[in-house]
């Protein structure tokens, strides 16, 4: 009996030890490990899809960063961060880190690495009859604010950028605080180019940008800095669209941006297949069942959101602009987010800009260089603007600006002068591969050989143009 009676005490002593140590082993006996191993292949394939169409716009927002505030050796690199970097030129060809840029504004931009302290941005006054806004993008691709003519005016001012985590007050002198909810950060800033002669102007404005780390502006010692961040490279804009290293980058991606408050639910779902700014993921440990999980997954992505493209978007049911907007106004829509990501990442709030895009002509077939368009605005029918109107060319599938001799690559509403009006007062424009010759040419926006896309962007539209009264025209084939 005394020997039955020890041997009883030494079972409970190891299941009491293994119960305190907390070991792994006993956690498995109660629940299934996290990481891609305790998933099946048919809900990896879920999990991916799902996460692909959330994680989209912050890898490729992470692509455009590194590439201009991270990778000197890329052609589009700007500077550093926490520094304004202008080109006082237009877009062309060659400027493809973004997906439809825009050629109306020379742009300015500022990565924010906001983990120390917050910047203080300052902007110079700015004549009355010059658009220019400054557009405050978080690593989710939502726009948490602006600064320019539309929302404070053209008098100038200071504003204050700060991350997640500051807990200060306004200081004296600024205007405004804006807050974004992850670590890194995008300003982009577009001033009206008024011609081609009105360069120097331009580049006056930008030297007046100007930013500064919030103890540098209060004249106090700085606090000790951040770690420095070993950068991820990224995946190219094609590598993104099929490799499961997607979401090796999506993980780092999240350590800045890990998630909004409401998302645990699902930011949780997703660490079971390695997801997340703890993840583990790790594409080369992955089964070959997995593997061909999550790429099915992905590709699965692409799938909804081509219908969403096809059955929403090409019929006007959802407006290009609903795809862009504050983290208020996108919510939980992330399909909305990936497809604005895809279409044209760092497009404006609706407030701000409209672009009534088309893929297709009036009769509903692709546009394509193969055909001769007229496009026409009707008399008294020009686009219903504060600012100004531009009609740009992009062709596909990389939604860049074509090369074409004349090194035009939209026709906006600063050209009006040199256009040559209808008879009735109306214009029609020439949207063809070749010169439409004689007087027409003065009309002409040059296309592709092959197929092209149309946005038409409405810089701080009329509420005619938000409320749907008005209507951007179709292009019409010429037979």
């Amino acid at each position: 009996m005394k020997r039955l009676a020890m041997l009883c005490a030494i079972v409970l002593l190891v299941a009491s030890c293994a119960t305190d140590t907390g070991s792994s082993e006993t956690t498995s006996s109660s629940a299934p490990p996290a990481g891609p191993a305790a998933v099946s292949p048919e809900q990896a394939r879920t999990i991916a899809k799902d996460a692909y169409v959330y994680g989209f716009p912050l890898v490729d927002n992470y692509r455009v960063l590194y590439s201009y505030f991270v990778d000197e050796q890329d052609p589009e690199y700007k500077g550093g961060w926490n520094q304004v970097h202008s080109t006082a030129r237009l877009y062309t060809p060659q400027d493809k880190a973004v997906q439809t840029p825009n050629s109306d504004t020379p742009y300015s931009a500022l990565g924010a690495d906001l983990r120390t302290e917050p910047l203080v941005l300052s902007v110079p006054p700015i004549e009355q009859d010059r658009y220019y806004s400054l557009q405050f993008v978080d690593g989710y691709t939502s726009n948490i604010a602006y600064v320019g003519s539309r929302t404070t005016g053209n008098a100038g001012g200071k504003y204050l950028l700060a991350g997640p985590n500051w807990q200060g007050q306004t200081p004296e002198g600024v205007n405004a605080v804006i807050r974004s909810d992850t670590d890194l950060a995008l300003v982009l800033y577009r001033t009206q180019l008024l011609g081609p002669s009105d360069l120097p102007s331009v580049e006056k404005i930008q030297a007046g940008y100007q930013v500064q780390p919030l103890s540098a502006f209060l004249k106090q010692p700085p606090p000790a800095p951040a770690p420095a961040i070993d950068f991820l490279p990224p995946l190219t804009a094609e590598q993104q669209k099929t490799s499961p290293q997607f979401f090796e980058t999506l993980n780092f991606a999240m350590r800045f941006a890990p998630g909004r408050p409401g998302e645990q639910d699902l930011l949780a779902r997703f660490a079971t297949l390695g997801i997340g700014p703890d993840g583990d993921f790790d594409a080369d440990e992955l089964t070959p069942e997995l593997r061909t999980a999550v790429e099915a997954g992905m590709a699965d992505a692409w799938t909804e959101l081509k219908t969403f493209q096809k059955e929403q978007l090409d019929t006007g049911k959802v407006r290009s602009a609903d795809l862009f907007g504050s983290p208020e106004q996108l919510g939980d829509n992330y399909l909305y987010r990936m497809a604005g990501a895809v279409l044209g990442i760092y497009g404006n709030s609706a407030d701000e800009a409209l672009y009534p895009t088309t893929d297709a002509d009036a009769a509903g077939d692709p546009l394509t260089g193969a055909t001769k368009y007229t496009y026409r605005f009707a008399p008294n029918g020009l686009p219903p603007v504060n600012a100004f109107w531009s009609l740009t060319m992009y062709q596909l599938p990389e939604n860049q600006l074509v090369a074409n001799p004349m090194q035009r690559y939209l026709i906006n509403s600063t050209m009006l002068p040199s256009l040559v009006a209808d008879p009735d007062g109306g214009y029609t424009l020439y949207l063809q591969h070749e010169s439409p010759g004689g007087g027409k040419e003065a009309n002409w926006l040059p296309a592709p050989e092959g197929p092209f896309r149309l946005v038409l962007r409405l810089y701080w539209p009329k509420p005619d143009a938000l409320n749907g009264t008005w209507k951007a025209p179709l292009p019409e084939p010429v037979l």
